[in-house]
């Protein structure tokens, strides 16, 4: 099938090339020429394991192209994604803004036979049919004379074209293995032709053809209205959230009672209800999806006259949580001032070089503010040479030189090169051996062992 991506960001460059993979035409377009150009050469703008192998594999094989003419990626989709960027506002709604842009530049660009238009974006609920209706607009604005027959209840005239939701559920640091291999595909649309079409359009996924497993049973394809499926996305993501926030409460209550909040996760999630999932204690998520999903779900909710208490509760812990580990240095060295705090890690998770809402930056300011000098270092961040939005830390490029001088090290991102780090090395290095396991992901005893004290989360 011919499939036009409108959006190159982590979202549309992963759906598009991995649409290309499994045998779709598919033409991605973005506004940012640099971008563009950037992407033709076979260079992907953000880091994900395996992207830039596939591709360099599609471009080869001739099915991605990269263009930033919206009129020609119209022309071209028999399925258009939009998959541009919904950032959240400072009030904590969703900025649509870029999605209504693509959607009046699809409607003036719109000719005649059947699309099927997709929104990818996470969207406030009831965005469906507000997409139809700029899109519409857009039409109208192109050609004036249509007005009068969409007032009078020709939707589509004389163009033909049906809008459906299309969630996505990826992860970064493993969307590839997401895209392959996908617990559910939701699908809303109240046009059955347009189901059909998204169908065959994901049969290879489906089917589990390039799968890990391919022995597995077919992907479950959920078929909700609109609304649903944009409420399934808000609803999932703010469910995880709010599991992450109930583990950190609890480790927090583990602190103060002396049990191990890591043997507490193991025993509740061997319930089958409950899950082992989403129940690591830490220093709480954060990353571009759940903290905008779940403040754009709070302002859905108080737009409909309703106050969703259990989520506000879910952000104000995590809020709390981040700072944790400030209290936790404090009980160790006392005062802050004067003292160097090396961070083991920057992004919000490992295997991404995202850095939006990372728990490090707001360590960072607040260590700063106490007075202390603020180190760090990211296997993928310290080697990239990026240090915008970075200020008041200063970015080793080896561990060594991290540890160098630290009263303490402070364990931010579960990154697996920092289980196999010689920690004995560090400790000599050190004005002296204190080590905060922000993710209660390092060995205790081993640590212990080498002369570290080691304080961890409920832990």
């Amino acid at each position: 099938m011919r499939v036009c991506v409108i959006g190159t960001g982590y979202v549309g460059l992963v759906t598009g090339v991995c649409l290309a993979h499994i045998g779709h035409e598919v033409l991605c377009i973005d506004n940012n020429i640099d971008k563009v150009k950037l992407l033709q050469r076979g260079e992907s703008p953000i880091y994900e394991p395996g992207l830039t192998e596939l591709l360099r594999g599609c471009i080869a094989s001739g099915r991605i192209s990269f263009s930033s003419d919206l009129g020609a990626g119209v022309e071209f989709g028999e399925v258009l994604f939009i998959a541009v960027g919904t950032p959240a506002l400072p009030n904590g709604e969703t900025d649509t803004r870029y999605v209504e842009a693509v959607a009046r530049g699809i409607g003036a660009h719109l000719s005649l036979g059947y699309k099927v238009i997709v929104n990818k974006s996470t969207v406030p609920i009831g965005s469906g049919d507000w997409v139809r209706m700029i899109i519409l607009d857009g039409v109208v604005e192109r050609e004036p004379a249509l007005a009068d027959a969409i007032r009078a209840g020709a939707t589509h005239p004389p163009l033909d074209f049906d809008v459906v939701s299309n969630p996505e559920f990826l992860r970064e640091g493993s969307a590839i293995y997401d895209t392959f291999n996908p617990d559910r595909i939701v699908l809303g649309s109240s046009s059955r032709k347009a189901i059909e079409i998204m169908q065959e359009l994901y049969a290879p996924i489906i089917e589990r053809k390039y799968a890990v497993d391919p022995t597995l049973p077919p992907v479950p394809v959920l078929v909700t209205d609109l609304s649903s499926a944009e409420m399934i996305k808000y609803a999932a993501n703010a469910f995880l959230a709010t599991k992450i926030s109930f583990i950190n409460e609890i480790a927090n209550i583990c602190d103060r009672v002396g049990a191990d909040v890591v043997q507490v996760a193991k025993g509740i999630g061997l319930d089958s209800r409950i899950g082992e999932k989403f129940l690591q204690a830490g220093l709480g998520w954060g990353g571009s999806c759940f903290p905008k999903d779940v403040s754009a779900l709070i302002h859905t909710a108080a737009d409909y006259g309703y106050d969703a208490q259990l989520l506000k509760a879910a952000v104000q812990v995590n809020q709390r949580q981040r700072f944790v580990v400030i209290e936790k240095l404090q009980q160790v060295l006392k005062i802050l001032k004067g003292k160097t705090i090396g961070l083991l890690g920057l992004t919000f998770k490992p295997n991404t070089d995202d850095l939006r809402d990372a728990p490090a930056l707001n360590l960072i300011e607040e260590l700063h503010r106490l007075g202390a000098k603020v180190k760090a270092y990211d296997p993928l961040v310290s080697q990239s040479g990026l240090r915008s939005g970075l200020s008041h830390v200063i970015v080793e490029t080896d561990l060594l030189h991290l540890a160098d001088g630290c009263d303490a090290l402070v364990l931010v991102t579960d990154w697996p090169q920092f289980q196999e780090v010689d920690y004995g090395e560090l400790a000599k290095v050190m004005h002296q051996p204190v080590i905060v396991d922000g993710r209660n992901f390092l060995d205790r005893g081993g640590l212990e062992a080498l002369g570290f004290r080691y304080v961890g989360i409920g832990h």
